[in-house]
């Protein structure tokens, strides 16, 4: 039985290492500050401050699952603890759980009813819940929701002789053009409605005739190109360019997911990719990420960026068009390339995933949702998600999926890693991410990988953040989520 000095040294020892965990928090460290905050609680599990701590560090990496999980053991130790409610309502925000998110703000309330920033929280949280019912009791059944796009023709909307920056001739997009459009991307000049509705028309189009899982062919003696995340960092996918020279049919790319949201440059980011599938739709493949979802959209800034930048229609065209995206693509019949990862159950063929119907919003579970959202981890079999959509699953799972389809690796993307990418799952496993100093403060390092024919063997290059317009992540997110932020 422990003595009371004993008891007395490990609260000192505990709050020792809280300390180096808030050290490492306020510098980005936050898988760091997790690590040390997990070991504060090892040795004093009854101090509610290291839950919501831990949680708060979950929530800067997304991990919003466990935030939740965390921020509730808080509250459960301590009941009159507001930042543990705190904690557990920003999760449930940041996942777009409005009502629960409310909740938690009215008890941080009621806790602090003489807290001026709790009350002006709490009131843009009813705020969001109000128009989330008012959005609800307006929305039209999906079976009766007409295409926007149907109602769009490009070609009645006139030029005005002022416009300067770059324009198609007629309807074929080419090189040229997307050289002269990322030019003016770079100074920071908007491109033209009628040129932006006509490359994202024409990308709808070559998008809808495609299966749920693509299939890539590479030659023998030719090489392939797959980036994960980018999250609107425009400056950053020109430096891929630089360094990796632009899509074409000799330098074909796989993009994996995730291209808008997070980053303030999301609008220039989709449209340059999908300005190049329009020009080679074969120098360029595009994999549906989970932030290619309205609901994501509307909470981490696309939304507000294309409504700022172009119109409500625009926003409209490209929620519908994302719909269209694939899930996921398999190179030489060996490299399976998704934005999440695996299933919750064995036995799942490449015949089950050409078989979804894609065209939707992502629901919350079966297939399609875990494609979306899962992530691997370091045990075996399954366990639930740390972001609390989907699950995580082990080297196991993995390496039975690759054998029931006769496949050698797993490529995903979905989360930041600290040199851009890591390989897991005895080698069966790699995660790429291509958006380096993740949201300008994770410090993490960029990924992309090269595939040569007929070896197939992966090449990965690394790469640093380069500089870009004084214009912050974010800058286009809800008020509601950078409050908390």
């Amino acid at each position: 039985m422990p003595t009371m000095a004993t008891e007395k040294s490990n609260v000192s020892l505990a709050e020792e290492i809280k300390l180096q965990a808030n050290q490492a928090f306020k510098v980005n460290k936050f898988s760091q500050a997790i690590d040390l905050y997990t070991k504060a609680i090892e040795i004093n599990g009854d101090n509610a401050v290291y839950w919501a701590n831990r949680a708060f560090a979950h929530t800067k990496l997304e991990e919003y699952g466990s935030a939740i999980q965390d921020a509730s053991k808080a509250v459960e130790i301590d009941p009159k603890y507001s930042k543990g409610y705190y904690r557990r309502g920003a999760a449930y925000l940041a996942m777009g759980k409005f009502k629960d998110a409310l909740k938690d703000f009215q008890q941080v309330k009621r806790i602090c009813p003489n807290d001026p920033d709790a009350s002006k929280k709490l009131k843009e949280c009813e705020k969001a819940v109000m128009k989330l019912k008012f959005e609800e009791a307006i929305s039209v059944p999906t079976s009766e929701q007409r295409s926007v796009a149907e109602s769009i023709d490009y070609r009645t909307i006139d030029v005005e002789p002022q416009y300067t920056g770059a324009r198609i001739e007629g309807d074929v997009i080419t090189l040229d053009f997307v050289k002269k459009m990322m030019d003016d991307f770079k100074n920071q000049k908007c491109l033209h409605k009628r040129y932006a509705f006509q490359i994202v028309l024409q990308t709808r189009e070559i998008l809808m005739a495609l299966p749920s899982l693509v299939d890539i062919k590479v030659p023998n003696e030719k090489h392939f190109t797959v980036c994960g995340d980018v999250h609107g960092q425009f400056f950053d996918l020109i430096n891929i360019f630089q360094l990796n020279g632009l899509p074409s049919d000799e330098n074909p790319y796989l993009f994996n997911g995730d291209f808008v949201d997070r980053g303030s440059f999301s609008l220039e980011v989709i449209l340059t990719l999908f300005a190049f599938k329009c020009m080679s739709p074969s120098a360029i493949h595009l994999a549906r990420g989970n932030h290619e979802s309205k609901s994501m959209n509307k909470i981490y800034g696309f939304e507000g960026e294309v409504r700022s930048k172009l119109s409500d229609k625009f926003v409209e065209l490209f929620a519908e068009v994302f719909c269209y995206l694939p899930l996921a693509h398999v190179i030489n019949e060996k490299i399976f390339v998704v934005h999440g990862g695996l299933f919750s159950t064995d036995g799942v063929k490449l015949s089950d995933i050409r078989a979804i119907d894609r065209f939707c919003e992502p629901p919350e579970e079966g297939l399609m949702c875990e494609i979306l959202w899962s992530d691997p981890q370091p045990n075996p079999g399954r366990g639930p998600s740390k972001r609390g959509v989907g699950l995580s699953f082990g080297g196991d799972v993995t390496k039975r999926f690759l054998k029931d389809n006769n496949l050698d690796l797993v490529v995903r993307s979905h989360e930041v890693k600290d040199e851009g990418y890591e390989i897991e799952h005895d080698g069966k496993l790699i995660t790429v991410f291509s958006a380096p100093n993740y949201c300008d403060q994770m410090g993490n390092k960029g990924a992309f990988i090269r595939f040569e024919a007929p070896t197939m063997e992966p090449k990965i290059v690394t790469f640093a953040a380069v500089p870009h317009p004084d214009v912050k992540p974010m800058a286009y997110a809800s008020n509601f989520l950078r409050m908390f932020s």
